[in-house]
């Protein structure tokens, strides 16, 4: 399972690392997937340069866990909602710091430190700017979501017209859907997750560049 995963994590870097070393309007061409024990060595890196930082909030959450839980009613829903805002900041913080950190990594030749290197990261969006970086990573999961959505409500819909014709026909519809929500799946997984990935990546990469 984790070889896949560490592979497209991989591929996706080598996406960024393009991005960060090409033109800036996007159109390098996307690297091949070739290489691959560099490609799995790199999913490796990405991966624990994701888990490092969110660490950060998990671990903040816990705490404001561990602390309501030791006080009474009101007072341990006060400080669980304290703790899920100053959570969800800091989330958001860490996602936008990792995925420069990542770009930072590709942009310096790989080098495995400088994706932790917080005070240049941050130089670099303060240069950019902060309202850009948040707005531009939220959108991009907006998007995603969205486009997720309409392909998934889209395969539903079509299963669904094919499952009620089948019901007055007379047949079961159960396998309909089921291969519906098989035919969704693979459709996912196999095209728009992959697509999305890629312009997801190469935003981000193109977003670094901004402070080039």
């Amino acid at each position: 399972m984790l070889l896949p995963i560490f592979l497209i994590t991989g591929y996706n870097y080598r996406v960024i690392e393009n991005a960060v070393h090409g033109i800036i309007n996007g159109r390098d061409p996307l690297p091949g997937f070739e290489d691959l024990i560099d490609m799995f060595i790199d999913g490796i890196k990405v991966v624990i340069v994701q888990i490092a930082y969110l660490l950060v909030p998990c671990i903040v959450f816990i705490i404001f866990a561990l602390i309501a839980s030791q006080l009474p009613d009101f007072a341990s829903v006060a400080i669980m909602v304290i703790g899920c805002l100053i959570t969800f900041v800091l989330f958001v913080v860490a996602c936008l710091l990792n995925q420069m950190g990542i770009c930072h990594m590709a942009y310096n030749e790989g080098a495995f430190t400088k994706a932790f290197a917080i005070s240049e990261i941050k130089k670099v969006v303060d240069d950019i700017g902060w309202f850009e970086c948040i707005a531009t990573y939220l959108g991009l999961i907006i998007i995603t979501v969205v486009i997720s959505a309409v392909v998934t409500s889209i395969i539903y819909a079509i299963f669904m017209v094919f499952g009620i014709s089948g019901a007055v026909l007379g047949a079961d519809p159960s396998g309909i859907f089921i291969l519906g929500v098989l035919f969704n799946s693979a459709i996912t997984m196999f095209i728009v997750g992959p697509y999305l990935s890629i312009f997801n990546s190469r935003s981000i990469g193109l977003l670094y560049t901004m402070q080039i």
